[in-house]
């Protein structure tokens, strides 16, 4: 699927859960149709789907639900990223048996890891799984420019890096200027610098799932040179959706997955445990804000 350079709009799942913690595949069924609706580009599997709270048997589920529901449409990214090399080779076989159209690659980060040890965590990934890989460059384990160029030049299948470590603006720029012959830049962190990013050479986004047109919209407008059509878009549905999300570094799954329920779009708003609850007031303020946007 993923034979021509991807780019445009590639949001992340949630993972649905029903009320005993289980995945809800008929809500993920829905998601899916939802943001494939929408025009999207792609769709992924990564932090934001709490694959990191996933059993083997639930990612391996996970991929095989979302690559049947969306028939090839468009390509599948699944974040493979592991705190050991035989692991993420590991989980990125495993990606690949399931459909997997590309990889999502996060660095190690449980212990800090010098250039040698990530190139050769990148190098054994490349030669095991023939995908694309997405490099997953996070505040976590930051991946320079000159790193990251180094990892495209050695490792065949590194040819793309999604860039969310801060000041992601001005990284996006470093990246595109020194690394942007060798990969193709993507932005991340919620989409929140989406049009920044496009200005410096970033080719697309993997925003969060909640809102597919809004994003859709905007990059469609900035294709078409409308760029203040597309700051309209932003600060009317996404704006106010990040503001809130940003408040608390554990609110994004469940904010994100209310807006879901609130659209008819998965049944649950469960985030599986610890996760933090909504504060009564948060909670009101999210109730405004979805009845303004989506009434």
């Amino acid at each position: 699927m993923a034979t021509e350079v991807m780019q445009g709009v590639y949001p992340i799942l949630v993972t649905p859960f029903d009320e005993e913690s289980r995945v809800d595949e008929e809500s993920l069924r829905r998601l899916i149709e939802f943001n494939l609706e929408a025009g999207v580009h792609g769709l992924g599997v990564a932090l934001g789907s709490e694959v990191y709270k996933l059993t083997e048997a639930e990612r391996g589920r996970m991929t095989r639900a979302v690559v049947d529901q969306v028939g090839g449409r468009v390509p599948v990214v699944i974040n493979t990223g592991a705190n050991g090399t035989d692991l993420a080779v590991h989980y990125s076989k495993m990606a690949q048996e399931n459909g997997a159209d590309a990889l999502m690659v996060l660095p190690p980060s449980f212990f800090p890891a010098g250039a040698e040890e990530v190139a050769g965590y990148y190098r054994a990934i490349s030669d095991a799984v023939p995908l694309p890989i997405f490099i997953q460059d996070v505040a976590a384990s930051p991946i320079s420019a000159g790193l990251a160029k180094r990892l495209a030049e050695e490792c065949e299948w590194v040819q793309y890096i999604k860039v969310e470590s801060f000041p992601v603006v001005a990284k996006v720029a470093a990246m595109v200027a020194e690394a942007g012959d060798a990969l193709t830049v993507f932005g991340g962190a919620g989409g929140g610098y989406f049009i920044e990013e496009m200005r410096r050479g970033s080719v697309g986004t993997m925003p969060f799932c909640t809102q597919p047109e809004a994003f859709v919209d905007i990059w469609n407008r900035v294709q078409a040179g409308d760029e203040a059509g597309a700051w309209e878009t932003f600060y009317r549905h996404l704006a106010p959706v990040a503001r809130l999300t940003a408040q608390g570094a554990g609110l994004f799954h469940g904010v994100h997955k209310e807006i879901l329920v609130h659209r008819g779009v998965i049944r649950t708003a469960v985030v599986r445990a610890p996760a933090p609850s909504l504060d009564a007031v948060t909670r009101r303020e999210l109730e405004a804000l979805l009845e303004e946007l989506y009434p």
